[in-house]
């Protein structure tokens, strides 16, 4: 399981691929994750603009305008920046496409990872509102 340096560090990565981008399209491949994602979350998030990236424990908080995108890695999950074109490989379930040409694709084989999105205070959602404080804080 990808512990809280490993999640810190897939953020900082993440940060300047995606701050500012815009959403052109999720693309989910497989929903049964942790949590089924929405059926209705492409539609959601097409258009939004990242206008942070951020974390909570081990869960990545992508900011849009309209909510926020939670994702958590699971026990195997790995998160890549890549050509939103580079064909697909086994246990790749999602991709967040980007007006820049880039996708952020999740790859998960024991799909313990999860993508959830909360309209309201992402540190109210239930899986974040009772955590510990930052360790880093």
């Amino acid at each position: 399981m990808p512990e809280l340096p490993e999640v810190e560090t897939t953020r900082r990565g993440l940060e300047p691929y995606a701050l500012k981008q815009r959403i052109v399209a999720l693309e989910v491949h497989e929903p049964r994750l942790r949590w089924r994602v929405a059926r209705d979350l492409a539609r959601k998030v097409a258009g939004q603009r990242i206008l942070g990236v951020g974390r909570r424990a081990k869960y990545l908080l992508l900011h849009l305008k309209s909510g926020t995108l939670l994702l958590h890695l699971g026990m195997s999950g790995n998160l890549r920046v890549v050509p939103a074109r580079t064909p697909r490989l086994a246990h790749d379930h999602f991709d967040l496409k980007l007006g820049s040409g880039l996708a952020l694709r999740f790859n998960d084989p024991r799909r313990f990872g999860s993508l959830l999105y909360t309209r309201g205070d992402p540190l109210r959602h239930r899986l974040l509102a009772d955590l510990a404080p930052e360790p880093f804080a």
